[in-house]
């Protein structure tokens, strides 16, 4: 390279990070019954605080909470619980330097991603809903919508943040209340969170944080009094908690795995389209559900697009996750590493070509180089599996149907992109590919007024714009 960058780390002292913490109940910090966990730094390895973790008990104590705070909650007009959700959205807003540091620390993601990205669209999926919360009678969901009760709600680690944020502003402004879980490896902005609800003087029991493994959220989603059932995370978890709920009367959304194919057609604007490829992947460590993990490029291109592609690969930026110039943060676990590193071996042993740019990696902490495959067919397991790491998967096509037929082989069906200068082409595809949501010329874009889900393997339901709300409510009579 031309130049260096110098180290440009954000400061840690913004973050008072707690030697434990208890569960947050009815408005308040308690202790769990289980045994405490550590919570640890991705990136160094460090042990950050002791969580608390949730046994039945627990559990049926926080949803007890949810069930009383939900007869005022739901009776409250729209407009006053609406108050409660812009205060949360502006007290978030005050705190983003502190929760994208807390992030950074606690996931291993860049803290431009959680600064610049996670942050900004959590206050603005907490200011769209409050704009709802007194207009569900316009929403297009039947006379006079009613919440349905407490609504139980896991989430992963990848989107810690974000993800609360998706299900816990939607469920408030429809009059719900929440018990939620968070990851056991990425418990700490939830907890904050916490104290935001206290800091805007929520009534006690409409939000209750419950830590703890994946035992705590079999008790969850199986307790009697919980109304709905809401889950992002993996393919498996999300089919048994399908089987735990059958036959029961809850409600259920599930936003689960997915294999994103990323289609580059020969008029694509390449350079900008390459910017998708990395996007696509290498944000967030490839730790996104929706990552276009399956790169589909024109053979007329291919070349061209593999030779840019590996240029601009050699620019990332992999390391400390509070540098604002790292590019590519921590692998969240070493287990999701020894998994990125097993699946990536089975490349190589099925025939893959492997290549990576030459990057140091730092010696402490969870790491992965950001890696391509080529010579992938539709047979090998990298095309077929998620990875949910920095992983690459390169395949050609000659002719729009085929890329429709090799983006569709999949059990998955979450996202796609298409890079194409032809609007009709782009609508062509988007009409027959069998994902959730299509990206045009762009790749990972988010916005709160928009429906996020998926179909067949990559679960039912959708989050963000009126379409997020149906989960949340029932439809009664006028």
């Amino acid at each position: 390279m031309a130049f260096e960058y110098a180290p440009a780390p954000e400061s840690r002292s913004i973050v008072d990070i707690k030697p434990s913490y208890g569960l947050f109940v009815d408005g308040a910090f308690v202790d769990g019954n289980g045994a405490a966990f550590k919570t640890i730094n991705p990136a160094t390895e460090e042990t950050l605080a002791e969580i608390a973790e949730a046994d039945e008990a627990d559990v049926d104590a926080a949803v007890q909470a949810a069930r009383r705070a939900f007869r005022s909650w739901s009776r409250m007009p729209g407009k006053e619980r609406a108050k409660y959700l812009f205060r949360i959205a502006r007290i978030l807003q005050e705190r983003a330097r502190e929760l994208a540091v807390l992030e950074s620390i606690d996931n291993g993601k860049p803290i431009k991603e959680s600064r610049d990205v996670d942050v900004p669209t959590v206050a603005a999926h907490f200011f769209y809903h409050a704009g709802w919360a007194d207009k569900l009678d316009y929403a297009g969901l039947g006379p006079n919508p009613r919440a349905l009760g407490v609504a139980g709600q896991v989430i992963p680690w990848n989107f810690p943040l974000l993800m609360l944020a998706w299900k816990v502003a939607p469920a408030l402004a429809c009059g719900n209340t929440v018990v939620l879980k968070p990851a056991e490896t990425t418990p700490l902005t939830a907890l904050l969170f916490a104290e935001i609800c206290q800091q805007a003087d929520l009534p006690a029991g409409v939000v209750n944080i419950i830590t703890g493994a994946g035992g705590t959220g079999q008790a969850l989603v199986g307790h009697p009094d919980v109304d709905k059932v809401a889950f992002t995370g993996s393919t498996d978890v999300g089919k048994a908690i399908a089987r735990a709920v059958a036959g029961t009367d809850k409600k259920v959304t599930l936003e689960l795995g997915g294999k994103a194919a990323n289609i580059v057609f020969e008029d694509a604007a390449l350079d900008q389209a390459v910017e998708g490829i990395v996007s696509g992947i290498f944000f967030n460590q490839g730790h996104v559900c929706c990552a276009g993990s399956r790169l589909l490029v024109q053979e007329s291109v291919a070349e061209e697009v593999l030779h840019r592609l590996k240029r601009r690969m050699a620019t990332l930026r992999v390391g400390d996750p509070l540098d604002k110039n790292t590019d590519i943060g921590a692998i969240n676990s070493a287990e999701q590493l020894a998994r990125i590193t097993e699946l990536s071996g089975i490349g190589d042993a099925e025939g893959a070509e492997r290549w990576s740019p030459d990057c140091e990696l730092p010696a402490s902490g969870y790491w992965f180089p950001p890696t391509i495959f080529t010579g992938v067919s539709q047979a090998h397991r990298i095309a077929r599996e998620e990875i949910f790491g920095p992983v690459l998967s390169v395949l050609t096509f000659r002719t729009p149907s085929e890329a429709i037929e090799k983006a569709n082989n999949t059990p998955y069906g979450l996202s796609a992109g298409v890079w194409t200068e032809k609007g009709s082409r782009i609508l062509h595809m988007a009409d027959r590919l069998r994902a959730g949501v299509v990206w045009a010329n762009t790749f990972n874009k988010f916005d709160p007024t928009s429906p996020f889900g998926g179909y067949q393997e990559s679960g039912y339901g959708r989050e963000g714009g009126r379409q997020g709300l149906a989960a949340y409510l029932k439809g009664g009579q006028a």
